[in-house]
C-alpha cells in the first residue's frame, strides 16, 4: 500500500511541474483503520506543499488533498 501511495503522489506532482525536476516523496505519518488507510506526505521540493492521501477500502478509491503550508509558529507552553 505504501508503494501505491508514493506512486500516486509522484504522478500528481510530476503532472503539475513546469520543468523536469528530480524530487523524492516521503511518508510523514500513516494509519490503518479497518480497511482504510490515511497518509500524510510531502516531497523534497521547496514548494511548501503538504499532502493527505486516503484510501477508502469499501469503495477501493483513493482521495488526494493538497495543502500549501502558510505558516509555522512556535507557541510557548
Amino acid at each position: 500500500m505504501d508503494c501505491k501511495a508514493v506512486d500516486i503522489l509522484e504522478t500528481y506532482i510530476r503532472d503539475r511541474l513546469v520543468e523536469d525536476t528530480d524530487f523524492n516523496v516521503f511518508i510523514v505519518w500513516k494509519a490503518k483503520i479497518l480497511q482504510n488507510w490515511k497518509y500524510m506526505m510531502a516531497s523534497t521540493l521547496a514548494d511548501n506543499m503538504y499532502y493527505e492521501l486516503t484510501y477508502n477500502g469499501d469503495k477501493e478509491e483513493w482521495y488526494l488533498d493538497a495543502y500549501d503550508k502558510v505558516e509555522n509558529q512556535v507557541i510557548p507552553g
